[in-house]
This record gives C-alpha cells, structure tokens and sequence, in this order.
C-alpha cells in the first residue's frame, strides 16, 4: 500500500489513467458484479488498514452536518448548539439546513489521527470512502477524486484494473 503521504503525488500522476479506466468500466463492467467486486476489496483491504495512521480524508475534506448532527455533537462536546455553531461552523453551499466545518483539517481530527468525536461520528464519515456502497460505477469520478487521498481507494481502483486486464 502507498504511503499516505505520497498518496496525492503518485494518484495525480495515474489520474489521466484512472479516468480512462472509468471509461473503459462503463463499457465493460457489469454494475452488480462490479459493485461485488468493490465491497470485497473495500473489506479486505481496510480489514487490517489503519485510518488513523493516515486520516487524509480528514485533512482534505471538509464534511457537512445536518442539525441532527450539529445536536448530538454538540451535546457530545458538552456545548451549546448555538456555541458549537459559531465557533467551528458556516451554512452549507448544498443545503440551507446544513452546514459545513469551517476550517481543515477538521476540527475533531487528534494529532495522533483519532476523531474526537468517534463514538458519534456523522455517517458521512464512518462511510467513507464508499467503496462498499452499491451504484459505483455511476459515481467513478468521486472514487478517483478520493484516490488521491485514500491509499486504500488508490489500492482498490489498481486492482480492479488488474482484474478487467485495464491497459493503459
């Protein structure tokens, strides 16, 4: 597996490749069997990978929280909603009822690369990178964005081209 933090430097340079690939998938792959391949990748390989000896995502992305988890965050952390918004959060691009942290990496991100917030984290983030969700091939361009990175997403996508017998 890559090292986490060449991770950008090695996906930039396959991202010509990989978008390729993409094109090649939707004329080649079956959805289910391809969606079957994925979640078996996506298991084996985060089955012995450690997140928070990475955490890029978290250091990358910036992810969005409905009131229900601007709530139960809030609570977690033993402050006022009200606070908890002021402090750390801004109203969504997406939705006027959401709203996005403002700075990254995200503020709940350990310097040892744990989530603060663990025992509650949002399903946004227990969910990624959602490779082991169904319907990938319609969302390829966001899998290869998360390739650069995920090692794990990077490890997956040069598998699969293993698999389909991809040249590029």
């Amino acid at each position: 597996m890559i090292d986490p933090s060449k991770i950008n430097i090695v996906a930039e340079k396959r991202l010509e490749e990989n978008l390729e690939f993409r094109q090649f998938l939707k004329k080649h792959a079956d959805c289910d069997k391809l969606d079957s391949q994925f979640l078996e990748l996506h298991n084996e390989l985060f089955a012995d990978y450690d997140c928070c000896k990475c955490a890029n995502c978290c250091k990358a992305y910036s992810i969005v929280l409905s009131n229900d988890n601007v709530e139960i965050i809030s609570q977690y952390l033993g402050q006022s909603k009200e606070d908890f918004i002021s402090e750390n959060l801004e109203k969504s691009d997406f939705d006027e009822n959401d709203y996005k942290i403002k700075i990254q990496p995200c503020i709940f991100l350990c310097d040892d690369g744990r989530c603060r917030i663990q025992a509650i984290k949002p399903s946004t983030c227990k969910d990624f990178p959602f490779t082991d969700q169904p319907d990938r091939l319609l969302s390829m361009l966001g899998i290869i964005d998360f390739a650069e990175e995920c090692p794990v997403v990077f490890e997956i996508l040069e598998r699969l081209k293993k698999m389909y017998q991809f040249k590029f």
